[in-house]
């Protein structure tokens, strides 16, 4: 099977849920920005020290599929979408991660190159947020979902953080 269908030339896609829309519509806009961050959190995988880093962003990066299909699925109920329990989940690891950091400042990012590639991804996950927030009005998307990718930037910044103490490289302005 080719992954070459042609269906797109013509500037349309389709969802999951099967309607075709333009390729430009918010709601292809907003997944496909959660596609671009699970790339670079794929890419900060692979430069990660930490275990529980890299165990964090493979979660995440399931978490972020799960998220994706739920925006593709116009109209139609997505079975797994996130839940308020993922919302917890990430909850659970910020504060498990200020609670070992204990920051005293403002912390200029990427003094690693694995923080750097989570503080790319922190970013990234911040714009993830506002394409959904302007989407979620007229697309009826579950607060959860919203919730979960605020919390999401919050917790890679704390990951970045714990990378670069891993090596003593926190810097502060």
């Amino acid at each position: 099977m080719s992954i070459t269908t042609k269906t797109g030339d013509d500037g349309t896609t389709s969802l999951w849920s099967g309607e075709r829309v333009s390729k430009d519509d918010a709601r292809v806009e907003a997944y496909g920005t959660i596609d671009e961050l699970s790339s670079f959190l794929a890419f900060a995988s692979h430069a990660a020290k930490l275990p529980a880093t890299a165990e964090a962003i493979r979660e995440i990066i399931g978490d972020l599929f799960r998220a994706a299909g739920e925006l593709a699925s116009a109209g139609k109920p997505f079975r797994t979408p996130i839940v308020d329990g993922d919302v917890s989940r990430l909850e659970r690891r910020v504060g498990s991660l200020e609670d070992a950091m204990r920051l005293k400042g403002f912390v200029l990012p990427g003094a690693t190159e694995s923080s750097a590639r989570l503080d790319i991804a922190r970013a990234v996950a911040r714009r993830t947020e506002r394409r959904v927030i302007s989407l979620s009005g007229s697309a009826g998307l579950g607060r959860p979902v919203r919730l979960y990718l605020n919390r999401l930037s919050d917790l890679l910044f704390l990951m970045a953080r714990a990378e670069e103490a891993a090596e003593g490289a926190v810097r502060y302005l």
